[in-house]
């Protein structure tokens, strides 16, 4: 650490699984006062998960109650990222432990992120509301890149979900496969991927398999972080749930499910909650205490 003061606790926490050994593990450090960039990004390597996140005192102006607002921070093994939502979670199911379920307001690099905890029958929820999102497209050698870097043929691509660039807190290339058995194999070009990960900016590929009207399985190669594939993702699921209504995928008002860690073992069920007039998307998930 940068001063004498003694290294901070560091809590594990799951998210998008009331079983510690699915969904995304984070983790979550609830006082980072006096740690600076290098001292979060150390811990976040040395914990090897593909977030971690980082409390302190919220800034000026944020809004919320006293006591249940703050500023997060985000690190990968290998950076700092602008949004995570599985962290997210993560974190406000530590808060709640200590706190109560309710509301709680993070002041993130990439906005406000209101969440919302809830306790139904011994389980615990949380679902954030992301910033408001926006899609692009991609340019056809960028996206012959990302294909080549998977190992896809075009003609694995589902022609009902075109390629996007979709953003709900961070940026995320959607790619839809035409089968399961599609995205289940998943053996990529690490380097190659990740070199067009930093050229465009993003943080994950959202690939993505729809099972039926409101149901999908996705899957999420994180190169940019130091992780070949995050097990429950947030972010992208955001953003995935904005890109799929404004492309006219899903209804205004929908209620989807995200399937994702199930080729990992490390099964999740992401909530995307969609609401007409409101362009921010609601991810929600139930997560445990880790040990």
């Amino acid at each position: 650490m940068t001063t004498n003061a003694p290294r901070p606790e560091v809590l594990r926490y799951t998210a998008f699984s009331s079983d510690p050994a699915g969904g995304n593990p984070a983790g979550v450090v609830l006082d980072a006062t006096g740690l600076d960039d290098d001292d979060m990004l150390a811990i976040a390597a040395e914990l090897g998960y593909s977030e971690s996140a980082f409390l302190t005192a919220p800034p000026e102006g944020l809004g919320g109650r006293q006591g249940r607002a703050y500023g997060i921070r985000y690190f990968s093994p290998k950076a700092e990222v602008p949004f995570c939502g599985h962290a997210t979670v993560a974190t406000a199911l530590a808060l709640a432990e200590r706190l109560g379920p309710g509301e709680l307001v993070f002041a993130t690099p990439a906005g406000t992120v209101p969440v919302e905890v809830t306790e139904e029958d011994g389980t615990v929820r949380a679902t954030l509301t992301s910033v408001e999102p926006h899609i692009e497209e991609i340019a056809n050698a960028d996206l012959a890149e990302a294909l080549t870097a998977l190992g896809w043929p075009a003609g694995d691509l589902d022609p009902a979900f075109p390629p996007r660039i979709a953003f709900a807190g961070a940026r995320h290339l959607v790619l839809a496969a035409a089968t399961r058995a599609r995205l289940a194999d998943l053996a990529y070009d690490f380097a190659r991927l990740e070199a067009l990960m930093h050229r465009l900016d993003l943080t994950t590929v959202q690939l993505v398999w729809r099972e039926s009207a409101t149901v999908f399985h996705v899957r999420d190669p994180f190169p940019v972080g130091g992780v070949v594939e995050d097990p429950a993702t947030g972010a992208a699921a955001a953003a995935f749930g904005a890109y799929a209504r404004e492309l006219g995928l899903v209804p205004e008002d929908a209620v989807l499910t995200l399937h994702q860690g199930e080729d990992l073992g490390r099964p999740g069920e992401l909530t995307v909650t969609l609401r007409a007039g409101d362009p921010r998307v609601r991810v929600g998930g139930a997560g445990t205490r880790i040990g």
